[in-house]
């Protein structure tokens, strides 16, 4: 992959996540809604200071691609701990540590593969080779923008000094860790399934874009998330009866028994209890992939429609 092609790999995963922020989605922030410790301006600060480390996720694609370096090298644990320290470093919040977690493995297997279908498979392949250290580094970017709803665990607890011994003992790599903790965190069954909801969402959106404008077909993309998937931010946070309520009242948009402003104001009705942050990651990675495969956008009408594959 030479060096044109590394830096498209780049804007798109950057171009992905601001995209993502900025469209008005239920539930979250955007250009239009802030949070009381959220606001627009965390998102465009902190994924735009991850330019550098993407540059490098994919930099170490390319060195495992030509046998310089062993995919158990590609040192995913220290890349996504050197990005959130670059998050933290430009401001107060945790804007997007689901999207560093989902990006580095995917970015750095796209590098590793002659498309974007194959960038799943090399991924997968960089997350199970990883080694008890990647998840060493990981646990220390946890630490480090501290998402809202980790709670105590007995073991391999986030926040227990203990943990980096029992992680050692049982030489817990970041594709067991996925395992282990997939059903407390939808980014983790990304990884050991292969990113399949995101290329499912990435193929969605294709449809969608096809007869909708940008944002009419991310909002209805993402509401379908809403009503298949728990996201499991939301359970963390409120528990999983509450989970459940956004799924429901997400499948009751979609077959037309409540209208749009209803929907939105359930979800905005407990400030951000119910900001599905799992699905936004996974959202914005899927955007991302649009952007490697040449989304453009176009003014028809005064509104704007997302283009892929032709200019």
């Amino acid at each position: 992959m030479i060096a044109m092609e590394r830096w498209s790999i780049v804007k798109a995963f950057l171009l992905g996540s601001l995209l993502e922020a900025t469209i008005p989605k239920p539930g979250n922030v955007s250009r239009h809604r802030d949070f009381e410790d959220l606001s627009i301006y965390h998102f465009l600060f902190g994924n735009t200071a991850l330019v550098p480390i993407y540059h490098e996720a994919v930099k170490v694609g390319e060195l495992v691609r030509k046998g310089i370096l062993s995919p158990s090298e590609a040192g995913l644990g220290d890349l996504i701990r050197r990005g959130t320290e670059a998050v933290r470093r430009v401001q107060d919040a945790n804007p997007n540590f689901g999207v560093i977690a989902l990006s580095i493995p995917l970015m750095a297997g796209l590098a590793m593969g002659r498309n974007v279908l194959e960038g799943r498979e090399k991924a997968t392949l960089l997350l199970r080779e990883s080694t008890v250290r990647d998840t060493m580094e990981l646990y220390q970017a946890i630490r480090t923008l501290n998402p809202k709803g980790i709670g105590k665990a007995e073991r391999y607890d986030v926040y227990s000094e203990e943990s980096f011994r029992e992680l050692f003992e049982d030489r817990v790599n970041l594709w067991k860790l996925g395992e282990i903790s997939c059903e407390r965190e939808l980014i983790f069954c990304e990884w050991i399934s292969g990113y399949s909801l995101t290329y499912s969402t990435a193929d969605r959106l294709v449809e969608l874009l096809s007869r909708e404008p940008l944002e009419e077909a991310v909002k209805k993309a993402f509401v379908e998330l809403l009503a298949e998937r728990k996201d499991t931010l939301i359970e963390r946070k409120a528990g999983r009866e509450e989970a459940e309520l956004v799924r429901k009242r997400a499948r009751e948009l979609l077959e037309g028994r409540i209208s749009t402003e209803e929907f939105e104001s359930f979800m905005a009705e407990k400030g951000d209890l119910r900001n599905p942050g799992s699905l936004a990651d996974v959202m914005a990675v899927s955007l991302s992939l649009l952007a490697l495969s040449g989304l453009r956008i176009e003014m028809r009408n005064g509104r704007v429609f997302g283009v892929i594959g032709r200019s």
